[in-house]
């Protein structure tokens, strides 16, 4: 233990005075890094933090704590250093680079009900966009007044259709980044109704529009659903508390009764 708080005294005091530079370390082999970040890294930082965070620099962060973990495990492995003891350092250490990670995607999960609930109301802006704008502008219109959360993604999605991805891979792709109850299909729909006609716009329009309404409609009665559960949770945890407070009641009157 000694000698584990002396190396980590020692690291600290290296890193202060700069004679070892982590940061410089890290941001001169960015590229070998850059190997151990996920793909959806960049993504769920922006939908935890918005876009006013880096996520160059919290992955970083990361890849710092990660190494740090490891120096620490190998000072306090140093009089026993072996090689089950390394790889054990190295686990830890990837450990601790995963646990961000792992924070942002439980994040997400978490938020994915709020984004079902506000996904058929973007789409029903989009629904009165495209009545005066091609997709692609309407797409694009729609990034200031939408939900933080899905600005990223709509933005990725725009960048792509302006390169000339006249594909439906970019509607898939951002389906994909929030995969709540019939965001595939719904975006399926938004491409077919890009590529329609001006004389069958109209009709395209119907049948969005009713895919829409559909969706608010579900998303209403989730809600709805969700409160008279909270109700009923509320109700069965009062019933329980003021029964049991009966049955408390009755035992000590019992106990009183007994002691005369």
């Amino acid at each position: 233990m000694e000698i584990l708080i002396i190396g980590v005294i020692i690291l600290f005091v290296l890193d202060y005075n700069q004679k070892v530079n982590t940061r410089k370390f890290i941001k001169d082999n960015e590229q070998y890094f850059k190997i151990l970040k996920e793909d959806n890294y960049d993504f769920l930082v922006k939908a935890k933090y918005g876009e006013e965070v880096d996520p160059d620099i919290l992955f970083s962060v990361r890849v710092k704590n990660g190494f740090i973990a490891i120096i620490v495990l190998i000072f306090l492995f140093l009089n026993q250093l072996n090689f089950i003891n390394a790889i054990l350092s190295l686990v830890v250490g990837f450990a601790v680079f995963k646990i961000q990670y792992t924070s942002l995607r439980s994040y997400y999960k978490k938020h994915l009900y709020r984004i079902n609930s506000m996904l058929p109301f973007f789409l029903k802006n989009m629904e009165i966009l495209a009545q005066h704008y091609t997709i692609p502008v309407a797409l694009s219109k729609s990034i200031s007044t939408s939900p933080d959360i899905f600005k990223p993604g709509l933005r990725e999605l725009v960048e792509k259709i302006n390169a000339g991805d006249s594909t439906v891979d970019p509607y898939m792709e951002f389906a994909k980044q929030y995969p709540v109850s019939d965001s595939i299909r719904m975006m399926r729909l938004l491409y077919r109704l890009g590529l329609g006609g001006q004389e069958d716009k109209h009709e395209q329009l119907v049948m969005f529009s009713k895919s829409v309404s559909s969706l608010q409609n579900k998303a209403r009665e989730q809600k709805y659903k969700q409160r008279l559960q909270t109700m009923e949770n509320k109700t069965m945890l009062m019933l329980g508390c003021t029964g049991g407070g009966v049955m408390v009641l009755l035992v000590l009157s019992m106990l009183t009764m007994m002691q005369f």
